[in-house]
């Protein structure tokens, strides 16, 4: 069995079409997890807020 260059071709043309699916695909699944996140966020702070202005802490500090 011989391999020839229009063999190799159409192989290398195969990986280069799954390497740039899973790109695609890692790339949306970053995008997601990323805005995922930065509503986490936004809400943790904005819950954060709610609940500092309903009690604050009163620290004192003395000097000795």
């Amino acid at each position: 069995m011989t391999i020839t260059r229009a063999d190799l071709e159409a192989k290398a043309r195969q990986i280069t079409e799954v390497v740039s699916e899973t790109k695609e695909s890692a790339q949306s699944t970053a995008v997601l997890a990323g805005v995922a996140v930065i509503v986490a966020v936004g809400i943790a702070y904005f819950l954060g807020r709610r609940k500092s202005r309903s009690g604050r802490a009163v620290v004192e500090v003395y000097k000795l």
